[in-house]
């Protein structure tokens, strides 16, 4: 196991969660996935737009069930930066629908370790691919 395993896998079990929201689960399935957030978080989406940690609420909340079958593909990890208390990966990460729409887009995550040693995304931006 590489010092990143976690840290990718994080961003793995993350995102199964989001196209499982998507798709239409639970409702009590949110509190989870932005559990996954540090209080501190902060987000710079491929438009440019900036949010926090609030804001991921109010951005996931309507979505649940918008998107059936939408299938997320998380690839090209990377290690950036590890250091005691978190990480910084860059990964890939592709959005398909059944329909044909397809978004592709490359992400840096900042990861931090809480005093408990549980792991939450601390910052993450995004960029649309060209093409």
């Amino acid at each position: 196991m590489t010092e990143y395993t976690r840290y990718f896998d994080l961003v793995k079990e993350t995102h199964v969660e989001i196209e499982g929201w998507f798709s239409g689960l639970e409702p009590g399935v949110l509190p989870t996935l932005l559990g996954r957030f540090s209080p501190q978080f902060s987000m710079i989406t491929p438009s440019g737009n900036a949010l926090d940690v609030n804001s991921m609420q109010d951005l996931f909340e309507p979505l649940r069930g918008t998107r059936a079958e939408l299938k997320i593909t998380v690839s090209e990890f990377e290690g950036i930066a590890c250091y005691a208390g978190g990480a910084v990966i860059r990964y890939r990460e592709v959005q398909e629908e059944p329909n044909g729409k397809r978004t592709d887009r490359r992400a840096t995550a900042v990861f931090e370790q809480d005093a408990s040693g549980a792991v939450h995304w601390r910052h993450l931006h995004e960029t649309f691919c060209a093409g």
